[in-house]
């Protein structure tokens, strides 16, 4: 069917406001699977993530081991779109949390990123080696927090 030219033209101005209304019903949704054994940096991570894409889903854990349960306990259709680990967690690190999940296929297209207060090379070597997408160091001031969420979320999976 075709449109005539005049309503074409009349809907022009408009063709944002429809974009973004198709967006909103079809855009998948993100989540995060957010693991750092210190609650104000998970407070910190969450809420420079919210800042940079409000509708977000996070779910926050303290430790390494959390990560493997809480992955083992959902469906396919359920994962997470990113998962954010810190290097230094209690019970199992980053690195070895990536080890233990990359061996599930149903984890392999997940991005993960280790996110630590080490810049030492030899933690991002392993983190890398284990499977992780990306190794940043923590940031010491909010604007950098900031920027460093867009670039993480830039990884994301939708589900």
């Amino acid at each position: 069917m075709l449109v005539p030219w005049y309503i074409t033209f009349a809907l022009l101005p408009h063709l944002d406001a429809w974009k973004k209304v198709y967006l909103y019903f079809h855009m998948p949704e993100l989540s995060i699977l957010l693991a750092d054994d210190d609650a104000e940096d998970l407070e910190l991570m969450e809420a420079a993530l919210c800042s940079v894409e409000p509708e977000i889903k996070v779910h926050k854990v303290s430790n390494g081991k959390e990560v493997v349960d809480y992955l083992s306990s959902l469906q396919n259709k359920n994962l997470p779109s990113l998962i954010i680990l810190d290097y230094n967690m209690h019970e199992l690190t980053g690195s070895e949390v990536l080890s233990i999940i990359n061996k599930d296929n149903r984890y392999i297209s997940i991005p993960k990123i280790i996110l630590s207060t080490s810049n030492n090379p030899v933690y991002k070597q392993y983190s890398l080696i284990d499977g992780a997408t990306e190794y940043f160091v923590k940031p010491d001031n909010i604007d950098d927090l900031n920027k460093l969420a867009k670039k993480m979320l830039s990884y994301c999976n939708p589900t």
